[in-house]
């Protein structure tokens, strides 16, 4: 599965250094489209709002702090509903794939884009493709219908099934050619894999000139997609997190010397660990996979847990599943999707700091260790998560129906947006750890930033070559003191 596109996003410049990184449209590759009213307009809800349509120059900013010197950057194109859509209600035939692990909101977005696709523009025919990519070719699919989908945002997990790996370009879009999905629009909900493949497919329909929307909506509670504001469930999982932190609070504050460890999700990304810390307020030390740590020696976080205990009597640390990767055995293996299997640093971290304390008799510690990961992200979405999900499905209903393909659905600054897939699947999002969010984490939490002897500090890293501005990372992760 290839990340890198052959159909570039357009890009188009204008005054003052303003560049619109626009997403591809059928009359790209089709010619002699013909165009139909937007059944909005006959729609009693939408009857009383003045401007309910988009202009089509209307665009949002990537970037929002700016000096007057500054060059008015990149933008992406808004979304929302057009005065003209490129298909008749009663041709269109769309599915819905979700691909990769469980988030909370995922059925609140496939209910989302069945009811918009029904109430909004008269779409009736709607395909649940039943366990993910392969689900295309090798599984029978599920009539999405309104009564169907109504009350499934109340539920957890996702009622057309997912799972990961599976991506077969050629036998995926031979499939939607078989089902005469040939006027279609095709909804694919998952995280950076999965838009990497929703690229492929679309790149595939377009080389045989189809007809076929290919819409994304960014799922993955890590919230580690670039570009957009966040992405949805992140909330949830965030407000989730607190009741482990809370039962880890009050286990610790119970015990003599107690300690309670938390591990969290972020494979790569500590978003949802940083901001827990943050929204709690009890912890006393968030170890993510973007900050280099150690345990033993002066500075480490032996002795910071020996402070702490001593100045507290009890303690508690979050720590994300990809943090410390570099201090255990490297595991080569991979899942379906092609994600390196990770140790469990929690357990590890957890064992370790019982062996240190074992040895020093005058301190005896007790230690209690929590992962609620699978509790978290099997969830219903929260009330703020909902709504976010509604919005995101609204609008990539909205541009497939307007002739968009190959894009991703986000909020970009507040506004929804259209964003290219290349924009989408061009990096991973990670904490940046020079960035002020952290340094208001290490101000709520006073724990050391842990870097070792030998590691720059972050005012010189930059100098020294050893700081990604870009991933955030700091080149000294295996050191030791």
């Amino acid at each position: 599965m290839g990340s890198q596109s052959n159909f570039q996003m357009k890009e188009v410049p204008g005054e003052f250094g303003y560049v619109l990184q626009d997403v591809p449209h059928f009359s790209d590759y089709i010619s002699d489209l013909q165009t139909y009213p937007n059944p909005l307009r006959s729609n009693p809800a939408y009857s009383v709002v003045k401007q309910y349509f988009v202009d089509m120059d209307d665009s949002v900013p990537e970037k929002i702090v700016v000096h007057k010197d500054t060059p008015r950057g990149v933008h992406f194109r808004r979304a929302g509903p057009r005065q003209q859509v490129y298909f008749e209600s009663d041709d269109v035939l769309a599915c819905i794939v979700t691909c990769g692990g469980l988030c909370p909101g995922l059925n609140t977005v496939i209910r989302e884009i069945v009811h918009s696709l029904d109430y909004m523009y008269g779409v009736s025919k709607v395909l649940g493709i039943d366990g993910g990519y392969r689900g295309f070719y090798s599984k029978n699919t599920i009539n999405l219908t309104p009564k169907l989908c109504n009350d499934i945002h109340k539920r957890g997990g996702t009622i057309i099934g997912s799972s990961r790996g599976g991506h077969d370009t050629t036998k995926i879009v031979d499939s939607i050619q078989d089902r005469g999905i040939n006027q279609a629009c095709v909804y694919i909900i998952g995280g950076d894999g999965t838009l990497r493949g929703a690229n492929v497919i679309y790149e595939e329909i377009r080389k045989r000139g189809l007809k076929v929307a290919v819409a994304g909506i960014p799922k993955t509670i890590d919230n580690d997609i670039p570009v957009i504001d966040r992405s949805f469930g992140f909330d949830t999982a965030v407000e989730e997190a607190q009741r482990a932190i809370n039962a880890a609070h009050v286990e610790a504050d119970s015990a003599e010397n107690g300690i309670g460890m938390v591990k969290l999700m972020g494979r790569y990304s500590g978003f949802i660990a940083m901001h827990a810390t943050l929204a709690s307020r009890d912890v006393d030390c968030c170890l993510i996979p973007e900050s280099p740590f150690y345990l033993e020696g002066k500075g480490g976080l032996f002795e910071y847990i020996e402070k702490k205990l001593k100045e507290n009597g009890h303690m508690v640390i979050v720590v994300a599943e990809g943090a410390g990767q570099e201090l255990l055995p490297t595991k080569n293996e991979e899942d379906a999707s092609g994600n390196k299997l990770l140790q469990d640093v929690g357990l590890w971290i957890a064992q370790r700091i019982k062996d240190h304390f074992a040895k020093q008799t005058k301190m005896p510690i007790t230690l209690k260790y929590i992962d609620p990961t699978y509790m978290i992200r099997a969830i219903p979405s929260n009330a703020s998560d909902n709504v976010y999900c509604t919005l995101l499905a609204q609008s990539a209903v909205h541009g497939a129906m307007a002739g968009y393909t190959g894009f991703t659905s986000g909020l970009v600054n507040g506004r929804h947006t259209y964003i290219p897939f290349n924009r989408i699947i061009e990096k991973q999002n990670k904490v940046v750890i020079t960035d002020r969010m952290w340094a208001r984490l290490l101000s709520s939490t006073n724990q050391p930033s842990f870097l070792g002897p030998k590691c720059p500090s972050l005012m010189n890293a930059g100098q020294l070559g050893t700081y990604d501005k870009v991933t955030g990372l700091l080149g000294c992760l295996s050191l030791k003191p």
